[in-house]
Order: C-alpha cells, then sequence, then structure tokens
C-alpha cells in the first residue's frame, strides 16, 4: 500500500460520510470529526478494494503523505516556519483545506473538506436583509467567532450571491485559497497568500490599484492588515473579512485592543465610520438529527453603535443589540433561546453557550 493509496482511502471515507475534518498525526491512526463534533478514530480502510485494518502514521508515511498533497514544492517554507497552509484538490475534485504543523510527535496534518457547490444565502438561513448589504458600495461587513463556524462558507455565499446578481470586480486575498469562484456577472481574481502574494497587507494595498468594487480578506489578523482593510472600506469599497472572536461586541474591542494606546482614538473614528456590520456564529448540535445548526448574533452599526465605539463605550453595546431587533439585531443569549423553544437544540446545549445564564433561566420560565 503506498501513501497515495493511503491517503485516497482516507478522503474516501469523508466524501462517503460527508466528515468536515481528518487529523492524521504521527504514531497515531487517522481520527476524523464527525457532525456531532466529536472526534473518532478511523479502524478499517478499504483500499482497492479491500478493507484493510488503519495503520498508525510512521514519521515517514507522514512526510511521504506531504509530499503526496504537493508540498515538495513549499518544504523549504514549512521546515523554516514549523507549519503551512495550502488547499488540495482530490481527483473526485473535493477540495480541502490543509495544515500541517509539528509538534512533539514530529508532523502533523489537518485537512477540512471544503464543499464543491457553494450554499445559497438560502440554504444557510441567511436573512433576505443581507443581500442588501451586498449591494453596498461601501463598508465593513465581518464574519466572526471560532474555526468550524462556517465563516468561510458564509463569505463564500455573499461573494457569489453577488457574483450572480451584479457587476462588479471582486478580489479575494486568502490563505490558502477555499471556495473555487466562476466569472458569472462579476470579474473575480482570487489571490493565495504566498502563492500569488507575500501578504495580507501587501495584497490589499495593491488592490487599490486594480480597480475593485468589492474585497475579501481571509482574516484581519494583524494592525497592517486591519488598518489597510479599514481603509479600503473607506475609500468606497465593499470589504469583506473575519475574525476570530466570541461576539461581536469582542469583534470591536479586538480591533481596537491590536493597536498601541497612542492610536486607538484614530482606529475608533475609523471603524466607527467604515463598519456596517457584524455577524458572529457558532454551530451547535441538534436534538433531531446528526447534523448542526448555526447560532448567530448580529451587530447592524446605526449611530447609537457609532457613538459608543467612538465614546469608548463598548460595553454598552450589548445592550443596544437587545433592544434593537427591529434594525435586525439580536443577542446570541436571545437567538439560543429561540433555537431551545422551537426545539431544536436541548437545554443542556443552550446553557454550554449563553453568556448570561441567570437572565436565560429567567425568560425560559417565564
Amino acid at each position: 500500500m503506498t501513501p497515495k493509496d493511503l491517503l485516497y482511502a482516507i478522503l474516501d471515507i469523508t466524501t462517503k460520510e460527508k466528515y468536515p475534518d481528518i487529523h492524521l498525526n504521527t504514531w497515531y491512526k487517522p481520527i476524523v470529526r464527525n457532525h456531532e463534533g466529536d472526534l473518532i478514530k478511523v479502524e478499517t480502510l478499504e483500499v482497492n478494494g479491500e478493507k484493510i485494518n488503519a495503520p498508525e502514521f510512521t514519521k515517514e508515511l507522514i512526510k511521504n503523505i506531504i509530499i503526496e498533497l504537493g508540498w515538495y514544492i513549499w518544504i523549504e517554507k514549512f521546515i523554516e516556519s514549523k507549519e503551512l497552509d495550502i488547499s488540495y484538490k482530490y481527483e473526485n475534485n473535493d477540495r480541502y483545506r490543509v495544515n500541517c504543523y509539528m509538534d512533539s510527535n514530529w508532523y502533523s496534518i489537518a485537512l477540512r473538506i471544503i464543499p464543491n457547490n457553494i450554499p445559497t444565502m438560502e440554504e444557510l438561513n441567511l436573512w433576505d436583509w443581507i443581500k442588501e448589504m451586498c449591494n453596498k458600495n461601501k463598508w465593513l461587513i465581518l464574519v466572526t467567532w471560532p474555526t468550524w463556524s462556517w465563516k468561510s462558507t458564509n463569505l463564500a455565499s455573499m461573494i457569489d450571491y453577488i457574483n450572480k446578481n451584479f457587476k462588479k470586480h471582486i478580489i479575494t486575498i486568502e490563505d490558502p485559497v477555499e471556495f473555487a469562484f466562476k466569472n458569472e456577472n462579476c470579474l473575480i481574481n482570487q489571490r493565495e497568500v504566498w502563492n500569488h502574494t507575500k501578504w495580507f497587507a501587501e495584497a490589499i494595498r495593491a488592490s487599490l490599484r486594480e480597480d475593485p468594487d468589492v474585497i475579501m480578506v481571509w482574516e484581519m489578523r494583524d494592525p497592517e492588515t486591519i488598518k489597510a482593510a479599514i481603509t479600503l472600506a473607506e475609500t468606497w469599497h465593499l470589504v469583506f473579512s473575519t475574525l476570530h472572536t466570541n461576539d461581536t461586541v469582542q469583534s470591536v474591542d479586538r480591533i481596537i485592543d491590536v493597536f498601541p494606546a497612542w492610536q486607538q482614538d484614530q482606529i475608533r473614528m475609523q471603524l466607527a465610520m467604515s463598519l456596517i456590520w457584524i455577524i458572529s456564529q457558532r454551530l451547535l448540535p441538534r436534538i433531531d438529527s446528526q447534523w448542526r445548526i448555526p447560532a448567530r448574533e448580529i451587530l447592524v452599526a446605526n449611530d447609537a453603535i457609532r457613538n459608543l465605539i467612538i465614546t469608548w463605550k463598548t460595553h454598552q453595546l450589548y445592550s443596544v443589540l437587545e433592544v434593537s431587533s427591529k434594525q435586525w439585531m439580536i443577542l446570541m443569549d436571545k437567538y439560543l433561546i429561540f433555537l431551545y423553544k422551537k426545539k431544536i437544540i436541548s437545554k443542556d446545549t443552550l446553557f454550554s453557550y449563553v453568556r448570561d445564564k441567570e437572565w436565560v433561566e429567567m425568560l425560559i420560565n417565564e
């Protein structure tokens, strides 16, 4: 059995069972994440029509799988940085986001499947009013929450909606390129960090000379990238991006806090004047199936929101979210209560994710 045969057998399981994640670690058998979010060990594989016991990965086997994934091109960079992000296209046209890294046992690989078909906004239960946001000529739109919460899928759905319904120039700056877009009504240029550009901030600055209408920045991860993205939004471009934060208010604070104190007044003003919308999303286990459902917190930047950002009163943003449902805003706790009352999530799940447990307990017992 060659490393290629083993890799393909593992990927075939992902395709068949629709598992979202695969983990390949030195001295361990393959591990996948199921639809409930649990990690399970793969005990058997089918290779060339024959069922075999899944092997533990030796150092040599892991290295050969890395080469099979195409990383011989990047091996020097990987050895230098000890981690690497790329995308990989399987023979059946499935695409994967791949991360290789080192741990105490040696090399490890994490793969996440990327759907071939980009879900529509309706399939993702994104509200119709969000389509209005996608037709803006400027502003900053953020999709946040930790990994494995469909941030990239939501962004891809919005970009795909623009592609099908408007005539614009879209530039994506990604690490790595995930969803593959096809030009429909729009012209789309997808740029991958390290492959097509050296870094996010450089690509964002360069995009100003590339006549874009819409720019999707895969992640706002450092002050230089954040400042460049906000500047784009200020200069009549629609900018989409992501952050790894736990809610909408944390997203505002994170953007400001990454800057030194002497720059924060300016960033507060720029952010308040360029931000239009933040969605924070989490995937939760459903009661009625193995699939998961998104729970969302929505912040829409109105005059009250902007004033609180400028005047250093972001802790009061939660209160605005609570009373602004008519402007499409909602707290995560209220969304979780809605899912619980609809019998979509369990009480245990509800209280595992709420921010204010006493307040939620009072509301569900009314």
